[in-house]
C-alpha cells in the first residue's frame, strides 16, 4: 500500500501521516491513494464544487474509477480530510483527533474501494470493516 500525504492546511501532520500509514500498513493491498489534509474553507469549496452541498464537512472521497473490481487500477484516489472539523468531532466523540483523523482516513479508503453507507445493509457492511481495519492497529472504540 502506498499512501502520498499532502498538507493543504496550516499545521504540521507528521504525526497524522504516521498513524495512517500504519493503520494501513496491516492492509495487504499493492494499491496507491493520496490524502490530502485539508482545513474548513477548502473541504466546504470542495464539498460545494462537486457535491453541490454548501457547508463543511470531514471527509471527502475522490475514485479515480467506479469499478472497484478493476485490478488494473493500482491508483485507487484521493481523500480529503479537514483537520479542523475531525479536532471539533473528536471532542464531540470523546476520543483523540488522532482517532478521528485515523477513522476518517479509513472511511474514506472504504469509499475508494467501492464500499458505500446509503442503505442499512450496505452500512453495516461498511461499518464492520472500518471497525475491523481500525482494531487491528489497535484503534478500537472504547
Amino acid at each position: 500500500m502506498t499512501i502520498n500525504f499532502f498538507n493543504e492546511n496550516y499545521e504540521d501532520t507528521k504525526a497524522y501521516e504516521d498513524l495512517i500509514s500504519e493503520v494501513f500498513s496491516f492492509i495487504e493491498q499493492d494499491k496507491e491513494f493520496s490524502v490530502v489534509f485539508v482545513n474548513d474553507e477548502k473541504i466546504q469549496e470542495i464539498n460545494r464544487t462537486y457535491r453541490s452541498i454548501d457547508r463543511i464537512t470531514d471527509v471527502i472521497s475522490f475514485a479515480l474509477c467506479d469499478d472497484p473490481e478493476n485490478e488494473l487500477e493500482d491508483e485507487l484516489g484521493d481523500i480529503f480530510i479537514d483537520i479542523d472539523q475531525a479536532i471539533r468531532q473528536a471532542n464531540a466523540y470523546g476520543h483523540t483527533p488522532a482517532r478521528e483523523i485515523a477513522f476518517l482516513a479509513v472511511h474514506g479508503y472504504l469509499h475508494l474501494c467501492g464500499y458505500d453507507h446509503m442503505n442499512k445493509d450496505d452500512e453495516e457492511k461498511m461499518c464492520k470493516k472500518q471497525e475491523e481495519i481500525l482494531a487491528r492497529a489497535g484503534l478500537s472504540r472504547v
